[in-house]
């Protein structure tokens, strides 16, 4: 933005910035005689300092639950109260002192209850600020809470936390600096509050209305010390509000004497389970699946895959579960009872704690194993740093070891390596494919990865719009897909469906290729996958010994230390991949040949 594009926007802010400043500079101007002091003017400071402080400890034993509860509602009952409770800031405080005689006068029942002492009393300044002062702790805390991840709740539920444990140890930690906003703003408020007040609490007088008896009195001199109190503390208010969230948070990692433990090692476990859930008009529908110790949901973004984890965790409400580990069912419990550890999609760690503190959350967690799951995810030397000081693997990490340091029986994890680079994700999956073998802890993975999923899964559920496409054995499913969506979910190339036409014949769109050994009849309808190395380019000049097949190469890339080129043979597209297919240009016409002892048929309805 350009210098004469900012003077505007200049002199606009400072306008408004010397109409609040100007009167506080006249008042201290003022000052310059010095102050004296009215009679009853400590009294009057004593009343507001200490009524201010009772209303917003009450607001705060109130109105904290409440703000939590309103921001995690979407109800239309929970919107209509939240504007109900906003209404005293709209109203005249005058007006709202009035309104409170109407519960607590004089002559009201509650007031002949307690015998006239809820108004010209100290209880009634607390009623009264607390009436007018409630709504800025509430809309504040409100906001804080919304802007609270509820997945972070969910995490510490799989954890081990109930519900009131997620509330004070996780959602009022993470929404904290606003919460804390919202309650110097209601004390302030509290203090400074004075129309109300005079309506149900004349006497005994609090320094708002000590200091307009004074001003009514005997001018605007006898003012000059209530005034100047009232800005020192909020001064010194505000300055506490503005250092506050600055103060540095004192770093803690593994204490030095701490020994890392390794797991024990264990018989595998073996899961099983069902799980039938709905978000919105999504439905997700996975049968009965009996497996051994690693499961892995395969399919793209949308399928349901993350739906299926959240309620095998108990996370997804109205959801139909069973699940088992071993011969422990776990479906009937609260997602605090289940014992299971889980890796969401997103780190999920909690704001201005430490990377130690983050794998010790779990009240089952054993901070041995904590500090041996850090030296073994590389997690060690950052024990001490927040997560603003963590990359998105490192995050990852934390994440993971925070779930395997309450020694689960049974590990969701969601994605969990995604975010990692090539090399570190390898070894990070290799190490817990190790680990889990060694553990005995069994695993479900949600993954839209075929090579992630052929490392860490024994099953594999193909997931598509909410429903199984194909489950069975890793070698079943990648080597015979039951369809060709599910042959592009888990990755097989050159997969196309065909029909023999005769003995050893195979028709393809566009191609027809011999068969080594078919027993198949003809018209049989079959699908076919070719190894893409049994696609073979011919050299010029070459008799291929059989039939010649014409390609145009459509791609061509080196990929992971050899080559891959992607051919058009008319309408048929085939991946081929060796050194052979190195320096080839894109439009180039090749002549191929297919090995036969590269084709595999099988029946679609068999897989």
């Amino acid at each position: 933005m350009s210098a004469r594009a900012r003077l505007p926007l200049h002199a606009l802010a400072a306008l408004l910035a010397l109409y609040l400043l100007v009167p506080i500079g006249a008042f201290v101007v003022r000052l310059h005689g010095g102050l004296s002091l009215p009679a009853g003017a400590l009294s009057a400071l004593a009343v507001s300092l200490l009524c201010a402080t009772i209303a917003t400890a009450l607001i705060a034993l109130g109105g904290v639950p409440l703000a939590y509860l309103l921001a995690r509602s979407r109800s239309r009952a929970a919107a209509i109260l939240e504007a109900l409770v906003a209404l005293p800031l709209a109203l005249p405080p005058l007006m709202s002192g009035i309104l409170l005689l109407y519960v607590v006068g004089p002559y009201t029942l509650l007031g002949r209850i307690f015998g006239g002492a809820l108004t010209d009393s100290l209880t009634g300044v607390v009623l009264a600020q607390s009436f007018v002062a409630a709504p800025f702790l509430v809309i504040a805390a409100r906001a804080a809470f919304a802007a609270v991840d509820p997945a972070l709740e969910e995490v510490a539920a799989t954890l081990g936390h109930g519900p009131l444990a997620r509330f004070g140890r996780i959602a009022l930690h993470a929404a904290w600096p606003g919460v804390r906003a919202g309650l110097l703003l209601a004390w302030l408020r509290a203090f400074g509050e004075f129309g109300a007040t005079v309506i149900l609490a004349y006497h005994p007088y609090s320094l708002p209305v000590y200091t307009f008896v004074q001003f009514d009195s005997s001018g605007l001199g006898a003012t000059a010390l209530p005034v100047a109190v009232a800005l020192g503390a909020a001064v010194i208010v505000l300055a506490a509000l503005r250092v506050a969230p600055a103060l540095p948070h004192r770093a803690s990692g593994p204490p030095p004497a701490l020994t890392a433990e390794a797991p024990r090692a264990a018989r595998a476990q073996t899961v099983s389970f069902a799980a039938q859930a709905r978000a919105g008009d999504f439905t997700v529908s996975v049968p009965p699946m009996r497996a051994g110790g690693a499961v892995a949901l395969l399919g793209p973004s949308g399928a349901g895959k993350t739906l299926t984890l959240r309620a095998l965790c108990g996370l997804a409400s109205g959801a139909q579960v069973q699940i088992e580990i071993g011969r422990r069912e776990l479906g009937g419990l609260p997602p605090s009872d289940r014992g299971i550890g889980y890796v969401p999609q997103d780190a999920c760690l909690l704001p201005r704690r430490t990377v130690w503190e983050q794998v010790t959350l779990a009240p089952r967690a054993q901070p041995a194993r904590g500090a041996w799951w850090l030296e073994r995810l590389g997690l060690a030397a950052l024990a001490g740093r927040r997560p603003e000081q963590l990359s998105g693997g490192q995050r990852r990490r934390v994440a993971l070891a925070r779930a395997l340091a309450c020694d689960p029986q049974l590990v969701l994890l969601d994605e969990p390596f995604s975010a990692l680079d090539v090399v570190l994700r390898s070894e990070l999956q290799e190490e817990l494919a190790r680990l889990r073998r060694q553990t005995g802890f069994a695993t479900v993975l949600v993954s839209h990865d075929p090579e992630e999923v052929a490392r860490l899964a024994e099953l594999v559920v193909v997931i598509e719009g909410g429903r199984v496409l194909q489950s069975g054995s890793l070698a079943e499913v990648f080597a015979q897909p039951a369809s060709m969506r599910v042959a592009q979910l888990v990755g097989t190339p050159n997969v196309h469906a065909g029909v023999i036409t005769e003995a050893r014949s195979l028709r393809l769109p566009d191609l027809v290729l011999k068969l080594e050994g078919s027993e198949w009849r003809p018209g049989d309808q079959v699908m076919a996958a070719i190894a893409p190395e049994a696609v073979a380019r011919l050299s010029e000049g070459r008799s291929p010994g059989g039939r010649t097949i014409r390609a145009v190469v459509c791609e061509a890339l080196p990929i992971r230390g050899s080559f891959e080129a992607r051919l058009a043979v008319g309408g048929l597209s085939l991946l081929a991949r060796g050194s052979a297919w190195a320096g080839l240009s894109v439009g180039e016409r090749v002549e191929v040949a297919i090995d036969p002892t590269g084709v595999r048929c099988w029946a679609p309805a068999a897989a």
